[in-house]
């Protein structure tokens, strides 16, 4: 290809993901974007709850087969569901104490000046090659800790390439792209797999197929080669297509590039010795054989995964703000309890907007899930594929695409696969695919086009995350900047199965390709 026919489609490439933002930021704010969807659910649930058909499938959750019909909004227990689950909708939405008990920490290290400067530290001599790398990569890495990523690793892309002089967003774009468009991938298995696994399993077992996956490694090859290639392919986006795309940072925003003083050098240390003791401490409370935060799980053993699910917000708290206090006090920043709180409150400030939006967000999310438009259009889209007649790669294939869709529609990985595992995974296994192939394809489809729905829960808070950067940035503006990462993950990472299906490699200890 001559250099001329590159730099067109260059061009045809920029032009239309321009477009893209000028159409999504030509919308209304993003808050009343979520008003209007719900609207939208409202009337839409009414016309297919009249005129829909229920659709029958089998929850490998709940272990047996269910009918769901379309729940209608536009009657009388619609109306009361409404009004009073509002609160509760709002007070539940998934990111919202998340975000905001892990920004009290994050806003004492921010407030007292550690974050500003340790990205300072961390970028002197630092080879700027690797930068894109190391944020995607960390983004994917911090999957281990379930949504911690979206908190704290994705503004911290932002702020590493603000002080490297890059655009802030494409670092925050880096970031997101590692930790949600890369959800599946990791060097070790996390919480994910085990829940995925468990769906498989129970999928297996009511169909009367004597096979069971391993819930921890049955994709855990496959998964390691995945975050090499995802780290990649996303720093080929971020530096070729995000960052010409974006230009030149024009936005208020200016980092701090002062030198470090010994003061500041003096502070770091014994922030760094805090941070070490606390470390420790947790690793002891945690990981010990009888470790205080390990509780029995149902089969009576003891885990850490309700400490996962609950305690891992307070722990990234206190990661935050014990070396961020203790840096305040060596560098006088912080002189008082009063200086402590005005850190945590200044940081709640800066969330006011995120908090508006996450009340509209919360609404359309519960409307979507109480309405079951989204099951709806997952057991029908299931079924369409079924009955498409695929076998072998091209199903396979298929089903990815198909994976991607409906996650566009239907955010939890775990609700879509319940209700499509009972149906593709015994069908894989008559045709001689293993479960743990059909496991791995949903992944891929499920990962590639999180960054690009709106539906994903922590998608709001990452367009308020931008608006720091640049005030204009909206629901537009974000996809446009994720739809790059969401189009060549998808064909990459199918790419890679392609080649994994034809080697027949294992996809993890002792899981083949093929039964």
């Amino acid at each position: 290809m001559s250099k001329q026919a590159s730099k067109k489609d260059q061009q045809e490439v920029k032009g239309f993901l321009k477009g893209v933002e000028r159409v999504g930021n030509a919308l209304p704010h993003p808050a009343m974007i979520f008003v209007i969807l719900s609207i939208v659910v409202v009337f839409v649930s009414a016309i297919v709850a009249k005129y829909g058909k229920p659709v029958t499938y089998f929850d490998a959750k709940a272990g047996e087969e269910v009918t769901a019909g379309a729940v209608s909004l536009l009657n009388a227990e619609g109306l009361r569901y409404m009004f009073n689950s509002a609160t509760t909708n709002f007070t539940g939405f998934a990111p919202l104490g998340t975000v905001l008990v892990a920004m009290l920490g994050v806003g004492v290290a921010e407030w007292s000046g550690l974050i500003n400067v340790s990205l300072k530290k961390l970028l002197i001599g630092a080879n700027p090659k690797l930068l894109t790398a190391t944020v995607v990569f960390a983004g994917i890495m911090s999957n281990i800790a379930s949504d911690a990523g979206y908190v704290v690793v994705i503004p911290l892309g932002a702020m590493v390439f603000a002080a490297a002089g890059r655009h802030p967003i494409a670092g925050l774009a880096a970031a997101f792209a590692g930790v949600s468009g890369g959800f599946s991938a990791n060097l070790i298995f996390g919480t994910t797999d085990p829940l995925l696994g468990g769906i498989t399993n129970e999928a297996l077992r009511s169909a009367g197929i004597d096979y069971q996956v391993n819930l921890a490694t049955a994709n855990w090859f496959f998964m390691i080669a995945s975050t090499f290639l995802l780290v990649i392919l996303g720093t080929i986006i971020t530096e070729r297509v995000v960052e010409k795309n974006l230009g030149t940072y024009t936005g208020s925003y200016v980092p701090d590039t002062d030198p470090v003083t010994e003061e500041e050098n003096k502070g770091l240390r014994k922030a760094g010795i805090a941070l070490l003791i606390y470390v420790v401490i947790m690793g002891l409370l945690m990981f010990t054989p009888n470790a205080l935060f390990k509780s029995l799980n149902a089969k009576g053993e003891l885990t850490l995964e309700e400490f996962m699910h609950g305690g891992l917000m307070p722990l990234i708290l206190l990661l935050f703000l014990i070396p961020g206090l203790v840096y305040g006090k060596a560098t006088g920043k912080i002189k008082d309890n009063k200086d402590l709180v005005t850190a945590m409150t200044k940081a709640m400030e800066s969330m006011g907007g995120y908090l508006v939006l996450a009340f509209f967000a919360s609404q359309f999310v519960s409307y979507f899930n109480y309405t079951k438009l989204g099951t709806i259009l997952s057991v029908n889209g299931a079924k369409f594929l079924e009955s498409v007649g695929f076998t072998g790669l091209p199903l396979i294939l298929a089903f990815i695409l198909i994976s991607a869709f409906l996650n566009l529609f239907m955010g939890s990985a775990s609700a879509k696969w319940a209700i499509m595992a009972p149906i593709f995974v015994p069908m894989m296994v008559k045709l001689g695919l293993s479960p743990e192939l059909t496991q791995v394809a949903y992944r891929i489809g499920d990962s590639s086009t999180n960054i690009i729905t709106p539906l994903m829960s922590y998608f709001a808070m990452i367009v308020v995350f931008a608006q720091k950067y640049d005030e204009d940035s909206g629901l537009g503006t974000l996809i446009s900047t994720m739809l790059p990462y969401s189009i060549t993950f998808l064909i990459g990472w199918s790419g890679l199965m392609i080649l994994w299906y034809f080697l027949g490699l294992p996809l993890g200890p002792g899981a083949g390709i093929f039964m």
